[in-house]
């Protein structure tokens, strides 16, 4: 098993720093496999979601896996149209049941809109009941972070949002430093926008230590002491992204790669309200189904 370091929450349980992403990772078995693999080469913590309808999925994965539940840190999202205290409460159950589990890791509020105040007052109630080990938010920006902050009883552990070398958060960081909240880095690869996996600096880099570009690059948020999720179906692709923890970049590579950042967004801002108005009616839609 890869030596993957442990990061410890602001409630003081640990996660690991790199764990598997599986948003559009296929079908059932598809997505199955994937988390066999991973877990069979070294990955202990699965990130899924509500909105990516892969759950039962994963659970089952881990249900078959040799790995004991306890030592998996699973991680799922509550999605906009369940939002509301109740809507909530009553989605938490349907994910543990799909995942055949009795507990959660970690469970975020997937989007900052909506009554996402309920969704939050709910896994805060969750958490004190022992059903949830820590909760937190996702692609929540400065502005919104710090109001929830102020206006509730639990710290969010972690902020789930867009993180890669061209959008490196360095905003965002600050107000999630200041409050003891932990970012994690959806999007490592910026799914191969602006050039990413051809991208010199990252490649030049990556020569020095026989790497790849995107070895560097997760290894540039990591060293920065982002949790990231890169996902993949492909088994050697898995074990090339959990190949990042025997180097470490020069304090020169560092501040090569830090001149990438762009200061925006290569996939939504959650500021655009034509963003709010697709997410609503995604919702809308779900609810009609």
């Amino acid at each position: 098993m890869k030596n993957i370091p442990l990061i410890k929450l602001n409630n003081g349980i640990e996660m690991p720093q790199e764990g598997l992403g599986v948003l559009n990772a296929g079908k059932f078995e598809d997505v199955k496999m994937a988390v066999l693999d991973g877990l069979d080469i070294g990955y202990r913590m699965i990130d899924t979601a509500q909105i990516y309808f892969n759950e039962e999925a994963v659970g089952a994965a881990i249900k078959e896996s040799s790995v004991d539940r306890k030592d998996i840190f699973l991680t799922t999202k509550v999605w906009i149209a369940n939002y509301g205290y109740e809507n909530t409460k009553k989605s938490i159950q349907t994910s543990l049941e799909k995942l055949q589990t009795n507990y959660l890791d970690l469970v975020l509020i997937h989007q900052p809109y909506g009554d996402y105040y309920g969704a939050y007052r709910a896994l805060e109630d969750l958490y004190d009941e022992g059903k949830i080990r820590a909760i937190g938010v996702a692609n929540f920006m400065p502005d919104r972070y710090v109001d929830l902050v102020r206006f509730s009883r639990i710290v969010p552990a972690i902020n789930q949002s867009e993180t890669h070398v061209f959008y490196q958060q360095n905003e965002l960081k600050k107000y999630l430093k200041k409050f003891g909240t932990h970012l994690e880095s959806w999007g490592p690869f910026a799914e191969g926008r602006n050039n990413f996996f051809t991208n010199e600096t990252l490649k030049k880099i990556g020569a020095k230590y026989d790497k790849t570009g995107p070895q560097v690059a997760l290894k540039f948020l990591t060293q920065n002491g982002i949790i990231i999720i890169p996902k993949s179906v492909h088994k050697e692709r898995m074990q090339q992204n959990l190949d990042i923890w025997n180097f470490k970049l020069s304090n020169e590579d560092m501040d090569a790669i830090s001149q990438l950042d762009t200061g925006k967004t290569l996939f939504f801002s959650p500021h655009d309200p034509s963003t709010v108005e697709r997410f609503a009616k995604l919702t809308k839609e779900m609810k009609q189904k």
